[in-house]
């Protein structure tokens, strides 16, 4: 698993605002209820954001993510993988996540981030420009969602995102790099035992492919997980990691949002 109930996002560069975190269930179209984390920003910019959490699901580590966004101004939502298999229920350690994940289909997913989009929209009346960030499973996730064009993303943003692992009988992200349609961000440690250079290697070129705009980012010393506050060794990597997330969702934000 990604990050444990003690990790805890980096605080992003610069001046940072004041923002409130709250929880709040959502339902999709099918009926599916399921837990979020929403951070408010006092003052909302035209950007807003979609979290997929890793395989534990939406616990603290995300849930402290959303307010970090809302600090720069980028309303966001975690959302939570579970609702269907698991209800409500907590997401700390003792969550036996893997029979969940085993569960997670595509389809119904993308009824959850629609109906977290749609959230974000009637909340925020400024931001219109919607990304999403992934880490780990949630990376990939992030990229999946990346190659469905009814969303409208602004673009899309994945940590760690695993090339192994396919869903309800789908191909792996990197056997369908080339269905991506938004702009893409991806951001990788080289010293990601999980994960293995040659892979993401691949995926860039079939990304290249796809003629989609996109950065690979690929710290050398860095494992799976770098970004993460108690991994001071990594400052610098999580630091230039958050610029790169930050410049890439200002630089695809619409003016006029």
């Amino acid at each position: 698993m990604c990050y444990d109930d003690n990790a805890r996002p980096p605080l992003p560069p610069g001046e940072k605002g004041a923002a409130r975190g709250e929880d709040v269930v959502l339902t999709a179209a099918d009926g599916n209820r399921f837990a979020t984390y929403v951070g408010h920003p006092e003052h909302p910019t035209a950007a807003q954001i979609i979290i997929y959490p890793d395989v534990r699901g939406l616990h603290q580590f995300y849930k402290d993510l959303a307010v970090r966004f809302a600090e720069v101004g980028i309303m966001a939502v975690a959302v939570d993988y579970f609702g269907r298999t698991a209800g409500l229920t907590a997401r700390d350690d003792s969550f036996d996540f893997w029979p969940h994940v085993a569960q997670i289909k595509l389809d119904t997913f993308a009824q959850d981030v629609h109906a977290a989009q749609e959230y974000l929209q009637k909340q925020n009346q400024v931001g219109k420009a919607t990304f999403t960030v992934g880490f780990c499973m949630g990376g990939s996730l992030s990229f999946y969602m990346g190659m469905d064009k009814s969303f409208g993303f602004a673009g899309i943003i994945g940590f760690y995102a695993g090339m192994s692992r396919a869903f309800d009988g789908n191909r792996t992200i990197l056997d369908r790099a080339e269905d991506v349609v938004y702009p893409a961000l991806g951001l990788f440690g080289g010293a990601d035992q999980s994960i293995p250079a040659s892979n993401v290697e691949e995926f860039d070129k079939r990304l290249d492919k796809a003629g989609v705009e996109h950065t690979i980012a690929i710290y050398p010393n860095a494992p799976h997980s770098f970004f993460d506050r108690r991994a001071t060794e990594y400052a610098g990597e999580s630091a230039d990691a958050w610029r790169k997330v930050l410049g890439f969702i200002a630089a695809h934000t619409p003016k006029n949002a």
